[in-house]
């Protein structure tokens, strides 16, 4: 063993550990979320969440992730502590299909079609696609498939580079002596659990331990407690993600820990005792890639199998090992934690913009409704609705920043530039209406009343408004264009009416029909509807022209307004006829 062989098992651990992170990225990205979204709709049924825990692992190739997601569900509310154990469960035997992918690289063979089963065989023809699917192809999801193939095939050459660097310590006295260190159960579980902990991957430690097999150095007596320990390790991972959140996203991570700590335990005695009774023929046979992985599964199967009926007990010991608290620190809008999976954070920001949009419509028409007749009841709701929607907006565009600086498909930009759009509409679209509350309130505390006339032609604009505001809503939440281009003619209707309703009260103050401050109440509440009658139709560009990747808002209206415009001229006249002043 020459310090070239150290340097060639260090790059191919660097090109293993590569691998495995780049293939389980590009997962995530073509998922869009997908995998999150499926774990997030978990019933109560610990089974399932079991099966669902193990088959998401098993394609993303991540427990960490995994059990992160479910750290930042319980976080944020989204499942509650009892949902996300049969997950952690699902998780740990998902993340035993690499140890039986890599197993396969060991495959000898002199019949090619059983050879073809090899990585090593076919992983070259996968990584030729993937190059061409990458470098050629114009669609995010080619390139995210063309990636998932060059992040297994590198994963795979990482890990044949690691077994031929490490072929020659068969050779070497003093490593076959520093193995046998770790047939002691308790430095074997130590050595796994910290070197699991470094990588922070029990997939990538199991294949280290796989590619040191070749050596021949490593008996089952070795690498059992050194398995045992890896799946330890890994739980370091979802206690990193735990810091700084609320109680149950710490318990999350506790039953984590609990659950591999307690599965450990029970699998050494039952081992070991089983070993003295009955002596093991194997316990001192070579493992090989094939062997670790048989006991890899056979440990996490066992500990789900045994743990399962003692779910609850096992949720009750993480709540004494972190009791209540005092004071919870209160969450933000969207959880930190899904930002290790963009296309799903922005899911979940989308979901908070829906809200925001209902917030603003149900301010409108609360405004509306006010402007008839006072209401405290009313006002106190708006006032308290506005300052959750500058709440909503202040957390939500910080989190876009956010995401913003993650690595993200050019589909998911779009969306987030439409989201960042709304976000503000939405915030401006409240501000108006809480411009007309306060006026409402000066006319209340003063006495200030319109004209019938007046009052009339308010009711109309007001009418006008509350369905441009419900149309843009409706059209951003469903995402749908063709509603969206409903928007602009209503909106030229609207500004038609400011420029009519203007003149109009320009002539009863002529007349001295009302007074001058009548009129200035009267022209500020006429320009804050048709204020958010603009916010709404920027609201329905942005719907439209980023549905086909561009945003340019002046192009779109002059083309929308030309006369030759069939479709637009038939809604303004059908809007125009709707709200007519008489």
């Amino acid at each position: 063993m020459t310090i070239f062989n150290l340097l060639t098992f260090i790059g191919g651990l660097a090109m293993f550990l590569f691998g495995m992170s780049y293939m389980g990225t590009s997962l995530e990205k073509i998922g869009g979320g997908k995998f999150e979204s499926v774990l997030e709709k978990m019933t109560n049924n610990r089974i399932k969440g079991v099966l669902l825990g193990a088959g998401i692992t098993a394609i993303i190739q991540s427990s960490s992730a995994v059990t992160v997601m479910a750290v930042g569900f319980v976080n944020s509310g989204i499942m509650g502590l009892h949902q996300v154990i049969g997950i952690i469960m699902g998780a740990n035997i998902g993340t035993t299909i690499t140890a039986w992918i890599l197993s396969l690289t060991n495959i000898s063979s002199t019949n090619i079609i059983l050879s073809m089963f090899k990585p090593t065989s076919f992983t070259p023809i996968l990584a030729v696609i993937g190059v061409i699917m990458f470098m050629a192809g114009k669609k995010d999801k080619v390139k995210d498939i063309g990636s998932i193939l060059l992040g297994f095939s590198v994963l795979i050459f990482g890990m044949t580079t690691m077994t031929t660097a490490v072929e020659p310590l068969k050779e070497v006295k003093a490593f076959t002596d520093l193995l046998t260190m770790f047939s002691n159960p308790l430095l074997g579980v130590l050595f796994g659990a910290v070197l699991t902990a470094i990588i922070q991957s029990s997939s990538a430690s199991v294949g280290i331990l796989q590619a040191l097999a070749i050596t021949g150095s490593i008996s089952v007596s070795t690498a059992f407690p050194i398995i045992l320990g890896q799946n330890i390790g890994t739980c370091i991972t979802a206690i990193l993600s735990s810091i700084g959140a609320n109680k149950n996203a710490k318990r999350t991570a506790t039953v984590h820990l609990l659950f591999n700590v307690i599965g450990v335990g029970l699998a050494m005695t039952l081992f070991y005792s089983a070993n003295a009774i009955f002596k093991f023929s194997f316990y001192n046979d070579t493992a090989n890639a094939a062997n670790i992985a048989i006991m890899h599964t056979l440990f996490n199967v066992f500990a789900t199998v045994v743990l399962f009926p003692f779910a609850a007990q096992i949720e009750k010991l993480a709540c004494l090992i972190v009791p209540d608290s005092k004071k919870e620190k209160e969450n933000g809008l969207v959880d930190e934690k899904f930002l290790m999976t963009p296309s799903y954070a922005l899911d979940k920001v989308k979901e908070k913009c829906d809200k925001m949009g209902m917030l603003a419509k149900t301010n409108v028409e609360l405004c509306l409704d006010i402007l008839k007749k006072y209401s405290h009841n009313k006002d106190e709701i708006i006032s308290k609705n506005e300052k959750k929607l500058d709440k909503y907006e202040d957390e939500l565009e910080t989190y876009l920043v956010k995401i913003n600086s993650m690595d993200m498909s050019n589909y998911d930009s779009i969306r987030l530039s439409k989201l960042s759009h709304s976000i503000s509409n939405f915030e401006r679209i409240g501000d108006y209406g809480a411009n007309i509350l306060k006026i409402k309130r000066r006319m209340h505390d003063k006495d200030i009343h319109f004209t019938r006339d007046a009052n009339d032609e308010l009711n109309v604009m007001g009418r006008a408004v509350k369905e441009i505001v419900e149309k843009s809503i409706n059209a951003f939440i469903t995402d749908d264009i063709d509603a969206a281009r409903e928007i602009e003619p209503l909106e030229q209707v609207i500004d038609n009416l400011k420029n009519e309703l203007r003149a109009k009260h320009a002539k009863r103050l002529q007349n001295n029909e009302c007074t001058i401050e009548n009129g200035m109440i009267f022209f500020d509440i006429i320009n804050s509807y048709e204020r958010i009658a603009d916010h709404c139709s920027n609201l329905a560009v942005c719907i439209i022209e980023l549905s086909k990747g561009s945003y340019q808002t002046h192009a779109y209206l002059k083309s929308v307004k030309s006369s030759n415009n069939k479709s637009f001229m038939e809604l303004f006249e059908e809007y125009l006829h709707k709200y007519k002043v008489n």
